[in-house]
């Protein structure tokens, strides 16, 4: 299964969204980084991702984007291949 990271706040919904897809995926671990508990990771993920805006979720080193993002690969099928491989 691959590493999946996202950055995202203790209250957003997308956040929440995101994750639950994830979790439907068969994703079990997801390394979270709270950019609202430390602005330096906000900044940190403005720099790696050029967006202000969470969810922003990695698979493996990939920049999937935020949860619309995440939503249409999943829907075009292309979700579970990256989780797997």
């Amino acid at each position: 299964m691959a590493e999946v990271t996202m950055y995202c706040t203790s209250v957003c919904p997308y956040c929440t969204r995101a994750e639950m897809l994830l979790k439907q995926r068969g994703v079990a671990n997801i390394y979270k980084i709270f950019v609202d508990r430390d602005p330096a990771q906000r900044t940190a993920m403005m720099a790696r991702t050029g967006r202000r805006t969470v969810p922003q979720v990695y698979i493996d080193e990939r920049h999937i984007g935020g949860y619309d993002d995440l939503s249409a690969l999943d829907r075009a099928g292309g979700l579970s291949p990256l989780l797997q491989a």
